[in-house]
């Protein structure tokens, strides 16, 4: 069985997002939760970056258009931010794509447009 990544501080951003989700719940633009998500994370001392940028390279060169993760945690953790009914696989290529070219190992994608929150963990 594989130990589980970064999974006490896994467990705190979810809760903070549990946190705003219950007391936001669903309907809200994605910047709203951006917002809401950064204060929680803030009132509880957790680490944060927002809009973290990142070079992307192909073949060996860096291209001209970076990438920008909603969140990084605890300077590891990458946390992509969606408010949509469902998520899909071009929202997992996303996350599976920005753990590739930041070189951390987990990602949290986490919905709060459905009924209930949605997360998802992608480990490298």
């Amino acid at each position: 069985m594989n130990d589980i990544v970064y999974p006490d501080e896994a467990y705190s951003i979810i809760g903070r997002s549990f946190e705003v989700y219950n007391n936001l719940g669903p309907g809200f633009l994605e910047i709203v939760y951006k917002d809401a998500l950064e204060k929680e994370l803030t009132a509880h001392g957790i680490p944060y970056s927002r809009e973290q940028e990142f070079n992307v390279h192909y073949k060996g060169d860096q291209l001209r258009h970076k990438f920008y993760a909603d969140f990084t945690a605890f300077e590891k953790i990458i946390v992509e931010v969606k408010a949509v009914e469902s998520l899909n696989e071009i929202f997992y290529a996303q996350c599976i794509n920005y753990l590739k070219v930041s070189g951390y190992r987990l990602a949290l994608l986490i919905n709060f447009g459905q009924p209930s929150l949605v997360y998802k963990r992608f480990v490298l």
